[in-house]
């Protein structure tokens, strides 16, 4: 059964949208379940992460963490963000039934992703995010 936050964040999730000007886009997906989240950074001059949105197709528990892992690193640091892990959003929502902790991994990995897009174009390496990240992680447990 799903917490009340879990259900909170499904049903009123933060953050749902492209934020205009990001300058950070990842987007991964679960070949198994079927979830895509896409993930948008804009990061400012001094690496704080100022606005962050997310675009998920997928069960009520990928919506839940795409919306909390989005409330869990914004306003911080790229570093302070790269420190996300699963289990973290898996705790900030008072937990998650076990066959849906897949979902939580796809937050911290579009998170990651985003960042890794970030530092590309930072880099003059990318212009646009066009390419799904296929999670690999299966039913991983929380950290």
């Amino acid at each position: 059964m799903y917490t009340e936050k879990v259900m909170d964040h499904f049903a009123h999730p933060r953050n749902m949208g492209e934020v205009e000007g990001a300058n950070g886009v990842g987007m991964v997906g679960n070949a198994k379940c079927g979830d895509i989240m896409q993930m948008f950074l804009k990061v400012n001059d001094d690496g704080i992460i100022e606005d962050v949105g997310f675009k998920t197709f997928g069960c009520g528990a990928a919506v839940a963490t795409s919306s909390m892992a989005t409330e869990l690193i914004k306003g911080k640091s790229i570093d302070e963000a790269l420190q996300l892990t699963n289990s973290a959003v898996v705790e900030a929502l008072e937990g998650l039934p076990p066959a849906k902790l897949h979902c939580s991994v796809l937050a911290e990995e579009a998170v990651r992703a985003a960042i890794d897009n970030y530092y590309a174009r930072k880099e003059g390496r990318a212009e646009e995010c066009n390419t799904v990240t296929t999670s690999h992680e299966e039913e991983r447990p929380a950290d």
